[in-house]
């Protein structure tokens, strides 16, 4: 009977005291206890501050026997800093009934500081068994290929760079890369905001807008002759500048692809350069040499180191950003309409009066191919895709062809797919940022603006929307992320849009 009696307080006290008559185990510890254990109305645990997160640590709880269990505690990381006041405090944990329990014998009262805090970690390893990965020491995850299957099926990926466990639970990034980024097709998810210029709208046709390499600068030109910008955030879109240029309605405005300048241009003989930083406008031209009534039609380098301007019978018109001097010319067969620069820079595309398409090399100043452009009879607009390598012809006959550069110049002529959806001349072809969406649009007749899934070369079928009026769109821009579309009109506004599948203006 004594016997039974003494077996019963032993098993007591061990689920009281734990370590007092019984090694330390992991994850062996029934939850009824635990609820009964713990004091709902006080605080069990105080904020952890010795930076040690290793179970060995607490050589008071645990006995570290033999040569193996030293060596894995000489390689332990050692603590950043440590708490000198923790040595001097002394804690009675014999006073307070919650934390009896941490006594190693039955009339162990006041102990050191540091010994309280090891054996409240060790009553919290206790109590809360940890998991391998959450330990830095531990041995990194063997990922065999089932867990990469799995992985694949639930469309998520590690971000690369990571070694292993250790190396992921030192950093702060971005862990998961959901590879669900693509944008499905059919419903654009979309929503209206305050129009971009609201604060200062144009009282004339809006014919240039672009987003800034930063996503927050709108630059905005029309033919009231203003230069103006805005901080676009979605809600407010502050005005921040604005520029009056009295000889020159604005036919085109575009930043370089560096940001550092704003080109402006009109139907004159020359034309403008902002620069952002020292605020002060340059005059370009008129270039030497040339007789061109109009540089109003241009092109930027995503370089930033050349500007390619629509001269006269064919020339295409080469200028330095340094200088501001004309530095090349490029001589078409038909009259030249549209140019774009392939997202490298080494390359030009341009269409015009003949109904073909140029390839140029900018080393070399030669065009190395030339193909005809399917059913068009005059090119009106080209966009090069930033990337991949698509490329958009648009016609005075409404259709948009898009074209593979690589198989368009292997001598395939027919387009992979050709847009049919404008009936007017396209004025205007652009690609967002990762070419998922294109835009198509023409001037000539209201809400002629189209935007066609590109991986599956079909039109969002709501847009645009039934119940807003787009007016007669003449210029469009996707911010550097996609996450904002703005298309200026002419009745001197810029609409704004969120696009909801992307994150980031």
């Amino acid at each position: 009977m004594e016997t039974e009696r003494e077996k019963e307080m032993k098993r007591l006290e061990n689920s009281l005291f734990g370590s007092l008559y019984a090694p330390l185990e992991f994850g062996k510890v029934d939850e009824e206890e635990f609820r009964d254990e713990v004091d709902n109305t006080a605080a069990l645990f105080f904020t952890d501050r010795s930076a040690n997160s290793a179970v060995s640590v607490y050589e008071e709880d645990v006995d570290m026997g033999g040569e193996s269990d030293e060596l894995e505690a000489d390689n332990q990381r050692k603590p950043v800093w440590v708490d000198e006041e923790e040595e001097k405090a002394t804690i009675n944990i014999a006073k307070v009934n919650r934390l009896r329990k941490l006594r190693k014998e039955e009339d162990e009262s006041v102990i050191s500081g540091s010994a309280y805090v090891s054996r409240l970690r060790a009553q919290h390893i206790k109590m809360n068994p940890g998991t391998d990965w959450a330990r830095p020491d531990t041995h990194s995850r063997d990922y065999n290929s089932s867990d990469e299957d799995s992985d694949k099926e639930s469309e998520v990926v590690v971000a690369t760079g990571f070694q292993d466990a250790e190396d992921i639970l030192r950093t702060n990034e971005d862990l998961v890369l959901k590879r669900s980024a693509k944008l499905l097709p059919g419903h654009l998810e979309f929503s209206r905001l305050g129009d971009a210029n609201l604060k200062d709208p144009s009282n004339a046709p809006v014919n240039s807008v672009q987003f800034h390499k930063n996503a927050q600068l709108l630059l905005v030109g029309g033919l009231d002759r203003t230069l103006r910008f805005f901080q676009v955030d979605g809600k407010k879109n502050e005005k921040i500048q604005s520029i009056f240029l009295e000889d020159c309605p604005i036919r085109k405005a575009a930043f370089l692809s560096d940001g550092s300048q704003a080109i402006v241009t009109g139907r004159r003989k020359f034309a403008y350069s902002f620069d952002l930083v020292k605020a002060q406008v340059d005059r370009i031209g008129p270039l030497a040499g040339r007789d061109e009534k109009s540089l109003e039609s241009f092109e930027v380098s995503p370089d930033s180191k050349t500007i390619a301007f629509l001269g006269n019978e064919g020339h295409i018109l080469l200028v330095s950003t340094k200088t501001k001097e004309l530095i090349g010319t490029l001589k078409m067969n038909g009259s030249v309409r549209s140019v774009a620069f392939t997202n490298d820079g080494q390359q030009l595309l341009s269409s015009g009066g003949d109904g073909k398409i140029y390839h140029w090399d900018l080393r070399t100043r030669s065009c190395f191919h030339i193909g005809v452009d399917e059913g068009c009879l005059n090119g009106t607009a080209l966009c090069a895709s930033p990337v991949g390598n698509l490329f958009a012809a648009g016609s005075d006959s409404g259709i948009v062809n898009i074209y593979n550069r690589d198989e368009f110049l292997g001598g395939k002529k027919k387009p992979l797919k050709a847009v049919e959806n404008l009936t007017t001349k396209v004025d205007f072809v652009k690609f967002n940022h990762d070419a998922q969406i294109l835009a198509v649009s023409s001037r000539m007749k209201k809400n002629s603006l189209k935007l066609i899934h590109v991986p599956s070369f079909t039109v969002f079928s709501n847009w645009p929307p039934p119940n807003q009026a787009l007016h007669y769109p003449s210029c469009m821009d996707f911010s550097p992320n996609g996450g904002f579309m703005a298309m200026g009109n002419a009745a001197g506004k810029v609409l704004l849009y969120k696009l909801h599948h992307y994150h980031h203006a």
